[in-house]
């Protein structure tokens, strides 16, 4: 695979996890080393890195790796939004300031922070995060899936069909939630509102 297909993160990223699943976290460790040496500048592969090491209970590695990362990657959505959520909440506003100095527009960003009000009990500015991060990227599916699920513990049923409606009309095609569910054969045949709810049960509360 290094020799054949170097530069298809897809590949490296499975490869990574197929060694962390089967015990092997330093090979995998490694395997992330060599993606990013062959590819550079590439958020995915560090944010792979990231995760890896914060399921390894490495938390301090973990926040080193994001600081270069963030260096190497400046204005990547999805590095600032999992950096806003390795903060503790009471940091986690700062770092939502900084996030949307480099991400201003980016949907990743926008639904991290409307999960930090959803954790803080801010149901109103949560809701109009939401709204905002939808409007922003309608694509996005992980977005619909947490607005969704955000309405289903503070919403009325009106607002939650609302969320359906809307997600259908714009038949979101990506996140990594989203299609974790939508790209599993066994599901080929649902539709859009079936996946939305399937991704919003399988959803974590944020805290």
């Amino acid at each position: 695979m290094h020799k054949r297909c170097p530069t298809s993160i897809p590949l490296w990223l499975l490869l990574s996890r197929l060694e962390e699943t089967s015990g092997l976290v330093t090979r995998a460790r490694s395997v992330l080393e060599k993606a990013r040496h062959r590819n550079p500048a590439n958020p995915e592969l560090w944010l792979a890195a990231v995760r890896l090491e914060r399921r390894a209970n490495q938390e301090a590695m973990a926040h080193i790796l994001m600081a270069k990362a963030m260096q190497e990657c400046p204005n990547s959505g999805i590095l600032w939004a999992e950096a806003i959520f390795m903060e503790s909440r009471q940091q986690r506003k700062a770092k939502t300031v900084d996030a949307l100095k480099h991400c201003e527009h980016d949907a990743h960003v926008l639904l991290a922070i409307s999960n930090t009000m959803w954790c803080d009990r801010k149901i109103d500015k949560a809701r109009e995060w939401f709204g905002r991060t939808i409007k922003i990227d309608s694509d996005l599916g992980d977005a619909w899936a947490y607005y969704y699920k955000f309405e289903l513990f503070n919403g009325t049923e009106e607002m939650q069909q609302e969320v359906r409606k809307k997600c259908v009309n714009a038949e979101p095609k990506y996140g990594e939630n989203w299609c974790s569910v939508s790209k599993d054969i066994a599901n080929w045949r649902k539709k859009t509102e079936e996946i939305l709810i399937m991704v919003a049960n399988k959803l974590p509360i944020p805290t």
